[in-house]
């Protein structure tokens, strides 16, 4: 037994074994995944196919080689299975080899990074610690090099074994867990969706399918779920008209069967109905604001008279949220925008930036005839609005140069909210000499990390909460804030002497929660506990006339359903068939926050699709049909959108239903004028 141990291609291979699958374990306690389920034995399985591989090579090198290699790899995989849990901690997803979008989101917050880092996380390098301890100390005896064809053969037999196993754990239902919409077949050849790979396969498995989805990218075959179509034959007062001739002949004559395949899916959708709120707006402006890393903090009459003075008088939604996702700024402006759910893990505005989209916001009222136009008190340095945005439809795009504010390229000091306001009053002012009517999106940037560093905004109004036992990051975020509502005050202010409040609207919601501060010290402020549940991602809400009654809804939404609602309130002609999102004023609208790898919450509970599993918070249960029900329409809803995206289904669409739609005004024309030829006998 002794020489066995001392065999070269043992050794190796317990070693790699051994630590790596603790490695494993130790990430599956620190994210707070289960440790007895499938994915244990698959994740156990693929570190014996890698580590008979890797030991077979390491095997024909000498004693110290062999060591320093070992201790190489076991350090690999303690670090990035430590980043990784620090990451997602960060940033809401994990790391992926297939962008290189968050990247950048790390490397200029580094600090902030690092600090957000529970000391937990770095229990993954007690393995690493543990294996030099046993190189240094006990791994002393002479060892034996194995024959080359006995090494191989071994390592043949331990893959193939290991390999039909993991096949059998991939491939069978019986492995996975039955409320998962994502088989672990499609995980392992796309890592679609990084969340639920990494439990399903580990930190180690993922790295390597998500670096092979990179290299050798697989195409799954699309098989949507055939929407219901429950438009009411019914016709009421109620009812929303839409003639879908164009339409049906586009599909008729469509030979493109992934096209068709969205075609068919966005035509059968549900048609939703006006309701009580419908045309509240109509005519009025629109003005909707983005507001950088605004999380519930900025809900103090005290501190915030502005923002509260909003929220107080107008509609607030106090259980929304802003999901965290790559590029969380960009693809939640993105969704805002289109009501589109944005592609996991991909920086998607930035990358489909030549995409248009003839739904979006921006163009909705540009066929009412308003004046659009967009801005943002920063430079194109992260995110290319200046293309993104004028594909959207916006008339005209001001970055922080086109504005003539002052900002700073230095990543802690921004252009300051108070100015960025006072600018825009100045372009209203140009843009009503044209035209009465305008829409613009503005997204603010004063409040944007860090805070864990000296900053001009950070320390501005410290002295506000002096006395307080707040932490220092969060006083500096609280002082960026008080800048972003005194933005708030000026456009107030600006809007009530130009006499036009009353015809405004005033939309606002955040783009996600201050990341880089700690859930721990959050919940020295809220009032709730931002740890459980993705709680952290709650952010305000508010759409403020200063002719409605206040009301507060406790409906759970995010930003997806921003625009059909507002579409509805200024009644637009708009097809709510291709929005993902919903009215929230609509009598039937199902209270529902979706987050980006599947997940979801409302009054009854938690489902967690990392775990695959739901939390409850009331005594009503769904049945598990529900719960596959609900996961099987946001998988199709987050399927669909990504397909459209990349397809540039949009685009498309709007052109040929502008195509079809003349076509048929044409025959239509034709067969008047033939009529009058008939009826007077003219050839």
């Amino acid at each position: 037994m002794k020489r066995f141990l001392s065999n070269s291609y043992v050794k190796s291979y317990l070693v790699l074994v051994i630590s790596l699958f603790a490695i494993e374990l130790i990430f599956k306690a620190i994210s707070g995944a289960s440790t007895i389920d499938w994915s244990i034995l698959r994740i156990f399985l693929g570190i014996n196919i890698l580590s008979a591989l890797l030991a077979f090579f390491i095997s024909f090198v000498n004693d110290i080689a062999r060591k320093i290699i070992l201790a190489v790899i076991i350090f690999i995989a303690a670090t990035y299975s430590c980043v990784q849990a620090g990451f997602y901690n960060f940033l809401g997803v994990y790391m992926s080899f297939q962008t290189s979008s968050q990247l950048g989101a790390v490397v200029d917050y580094v600090r902030e990074f690092l600090l957000s880092f529970k000391w937990y996380y770095f229990l993954t390098f007690s393995v690493f610690l543990v294996a030099l301890i046993y190189f240094i100390f006990f791994d002393r005896k002479k060892m034996e090099h194995i024959k080359t064809h006995i090494a191989l053969i071994t390592s043949l037999i331990i893959m193939t074994i290991g390999c039909l196993g993991y096949y059998g754990t991939v491939k069978s239902a019986y492995f996975q867990n039955s409320y998962q919409t994502i088989s672990n077949d499609e995980l392992f050849w796309t890592t679609s969706n990084p969340s639920i790979a990494v439990t399903e396969f580990g930190t180690v498995g993922y790295a390597l399918l998500d670096a092979r989805a990179m290299f050798f990218p697989v195409t799954i075959e699309k098989s949507y779920l055939q929407a219901e179509n429950d438009n009411n034959d019914i016709v009421t007062d109620y009812s929303r008209i839409i003639d879908d001739s164009a339409w049906e002949k586009l599909i008729a004559d469509e030979t493109d069967e992934d096209l068709n395949a969205l075609n068919n899916y966005f035509i059968n959708r549900g048609i939703s109905e006006k309701n009580e709120y419908t045309g509240l707006f109509e005519g009025k402006n629109l003005i909707v604001i983005m507001m950088e890393s605004t999380n519930d903090i900025i809900i103090n009459p005290d501190y915030y008279p502005n923002f509260y003075k909003l929220m107080s008088e107008g509609w607030y939604w106090e259980n929304n949220y802003s999901p965290r996702n790559s590029c969380a700024t960009m693809n939640n402006e993105f969704s805002g925008m289109t009501s589109l759910y944005s592609i996991y893990n991909t920086c998607t505005a930035s990358k489909y930036k030549e995409n248009t989209y003839y739904e979006s916001i921006f163009n909705q009222f540009n066929r009412e005839n308003y004046i659009t136009f967009s801005a943002h008190d920063y430079t194109e340095a992260y995110y290319p609005r200046l293309d993104i945005h004028t594909n959207m439809g916006s008339q005209e795009y001001y970055g922080v140069e086109d504005l003539g504010i002052t900002y700073s390229n230095e990543y802690r000091n921004w252009a300051n909210d108070d100015e960025f306001m006072e600018v825009v009053l100045e372009i209203i002012d140009e843009k009503r000499s044209v035209n009465e009517n305008f829409m613009t999106w503005l997204t603010t940037v004063s409040s944007h990390q860090p805070y864990g560093v000296s900053s001009i905004q950070g320390d501005m109004y410290l002295d506000m909460t002096e006395g307080t036992d707040y932490p220092m990051d969060v006083r500096r975020y609280m002082s960026k804030l008080k800048i972003l509502d005194n933005a708030l005050g000026v456009l107030l202010n600006g809007l009530e002497e130009r006499g036009i409040l009353d015809d405004t609207v005033i939309v606002l919601y955040g783009d996600h929660y201050p990341y880089g501060i700690s859930t721990d010290h959050l919940n020295e402020v809220l009032d709730y506990d931002t740890s459980e549940d993705l709680n952290a991602e709650r952010v305000p809400f508010v759409i403020y006339n200063s002719e409605i009654d206040h009301q507060v809804f406790s409906d759970y939404t995010t930003y997806i359903n921003i625009l059909p609602t507002l579409a509805n309130l200024f009644n637009l002609d708009y097809d709510p068939r291709l929005y993902l999102g919903d009215d929230l004023l609509a009598d039937d609208y199902q209270s529902l926050t979706v987050f980006a790898d599947g997940s979801w919450k409302n009054e009854l509970g938690f489902y967690d699709a990392s775990k695959s599993e739901i939390r409850y918070y009331t005594s009503e249960e769904y049945t598990p049909e529900k719960i596959k029900a609900i996961n099987e329409d946001i998988d199709t809803k987050m399927r669909i959108s990504s397909d459209a995206i990349k397809e540039n289904y949009f685009e498309y669409l709007g052109d040929a239903l502008s195509e079809y739609e003349q076509q048929i005004l044409n025959n239509s024309n034709n067969m008047c004028l033939n009529s009058e030829k008939d009826k007077y006998n003219i050839e």
